[in-house]
């Protein structure tokens, strides 16, 4: 029972870690740019529409993006400071888990039909392996006046490939929030 419980084990700590994997957040800045002057936005619609994603999930991202800079002091305007642009990268990431151990049976040697005993034990490989998408979101950050990108934030982490609408929406809002957690940057500590 024992080498059961020690066999499984590692597999339910892996099935635990990657089902609340968190995301994994870049983010790059201008160092010239007064953070402190930016209080309005508009959505870039020319770079969202380059994204290569569905319709429905754009609409899931600019409405995470619209409650996170709200939450910031932020105004949605039509002579915005900001321009707000996102894009998106995807890609399979497969995890092979190799396994090896020993086991013991019956063995046939060379020839027909000669019994060998020495052959009742061996070795034994397996694999596990699993696939999982793992995504990248960009939000990217450009002053109006200047048309330059003053600052970009990037989520890496899985994406849950699920028909469940809420847990979609869910982890949409994880990305942006963490994401946009970043901004503004903390330039006091590179000063």
């Amino acid at each position: 029972m024992k080498k059961k419980i020690l066999f499984f084990l590692p597999l339910a700590l892996m099935f635990l870690a990657s089902s609340c994997v968190s995301v994994r957040v870049i983010a790059d800045y201008d160092r010239n740019a007064d953070f402190n002057t930016y209080k309005s936005y508009a959505f870039y619609k020319t770079g969202i529409d380059k994204a290569q994603i569905s319709d429905l999930d754009k609409k899931r991202i600019l409405r995470a993006i619209e409650n996170e800079m709200a939450n910031k002091g932020f105004v949605k305007s039509e002579n915005p400071d900001l321009l707000v642009s996102i894009f998106t990268k995807e890609r399979e990431r497969v995890d092979v888990y190799n396994n090896a151990g020993w086991g013991w049976g019956w063995g046939w040697g060379p020839g027909w039909g000669y019994w060998n005993p020495w052959l009742w034990g061996g070795p034994g490989w397996g694999n596990n392996i699993s696939t999982r998408t793992e995504g990248s979101l960009y939000i990217d950050l450009i002053d109006t006046s200047s048309k330059e990108l003053i600052w970009q934030g990037r989520g890496v982490g899985t994406l849950n490939n699920t028909g469940n609408i809420e847990k979609k929406e869910e982890r949409i809002r994880q990305f942006v929030s963490q994401i946009l957690e970043k901004y503004p940057p903390n330039t006091l500590a590179s000063s």
